[in-house]
């Protein structure tokens, strides 16, 4: 073999490598291409943005159907929402007021603090309980007033964090709402009950309450624990025991569950916030707002099981 034809393996050889990285660089790139969905770069989905998401995409979520104006399926440990509809909506909260009632005295007082219940606080709407002048520790206050939703309970609670911090309620409020960062959240009185016809005790949105939610359960554990129960005791300062039963009939069909809270007032319609864990240490909040009465349990289990379906991997349980 001469020269020239050494010359012209050695060419083929080269050009033969050239051609070779080049299909492997395109081949890289496709591949980059093909993981990055087209339309944008950056898969980011906000949380008005996922009914969207997950209708064109099909998941346990898209199987169900609620009829909420609101609601948001968020986890705690990721922070990520995995199913919402119209979260960010400022709706009226009735009873979900109490939740950031109870945050509010729990994050200024302390769960050892004692309530006194103010005269005021035993002229509201019922349901309530108390008598003027009766003693409690706010954890045993707390747990009565959030599981069987006492209106006098959360007056009680709202005005002994008012007087602590020497301001307003609204105001007392505001400050736990804005500690949290829940910008769509703010409450005119502690229990949540419409102020009139047209305004309610309490706004915020499916986002906030999920939130607010999980800081009560980190916050307080116990007290959220006591709303998981289908009934409740717990005693005054001087020893008188209560007993109430928990506004949420199908407390106990929820699986892990680590707070149940209803609302409902002719304004709000139907409300549900629920946290419960997926695993261990894993908790994940179920919110619906603006259904009806009876409505607000079936969507929150719709959603609760499309949760685990999720968690699990599968189309639905």
């Amino acid at each position: 073999m001469n020269s020239v034809d050494l010359q012209k393996i050695a060419e083929r050889s080269r050009t033969m490598r050239q051609t070779g990285f080049a299909l492997l660089f395109a081949s890289v790139i496709l591949g980059v291409f093909l993981l990055i969905p087209q339309g944008y770069a950056v898969p980011t989905v906000s949380s008005t943005d996922m009914e969207t998401a997950t209708s064109t995409t099909p998941t346990p979520f898209t199987k169900a159907p609620i009829t909420a104006k609101a609601a948001i399926v968020y986890d705690l440990t990721t922070e990520q929402v995995l199913f919402a509809k119209n979260a960010d909506a400022q709706l009226p909260l009735a009873s979900l007021t109490k939740i950031l009632t109870v945050y509010a005295a729990v994050a200024t007082l302390g769960t050892d603090a004692t309530v006194t219940i103010p005269e005021d606080a035993t002229r509201v709407d019922a349901p309530r309980l108390f008598q003027t002048g009766q003693t409690f520790a706010l954890s045993d206050l707390a747990e009565l007033t959030l599981t069987a939703s006492l209106n006098d309970g959360a007056a009680a609670i709202a005005s002994a964090t008012a007087a602590y911090e020497q301001r307003s309620t609204y105001d007392a409020l505001a400050g736990a709402a804005a500690a949290l960062n829940l910008s769509q959240t703010y409450a005119v009185n502690g229990s949540g009950l419409d102020v009139s016809p047209s305004t309610s005790g309490g706004y915020g949105s499916a986002y906030d309450l999920a939130r607010l939610s999980g800081a009560l359960v980190a916050t307080a554990p116990a007290i959220a624990q006591a709303t998981t129960q289908m009934e409740i005791s717990a005693a005054s300062e001087n020893g008188r025991s209560f007993t109430v039963k928990n506004t949420d009939p199908m407390v106990g069909s929820f699986p892990r569950l680590l707070l149940s809270k209803t609302g409902y007032t002719d304004l709000a319609g139907g409300n549900l916030a629920l946290v419960f864990d997926v695993g261990i240490g894993h908790p994940v909040a179920v919110v619906v707002l603006g259904s009806t009465k009876k409505e607000r349990f079936t969507d929150a289990s719709a959603l609760v099981s499309a949760t685990f379906a999720h968690f699990a991997g599968v189309p639905s349980l």
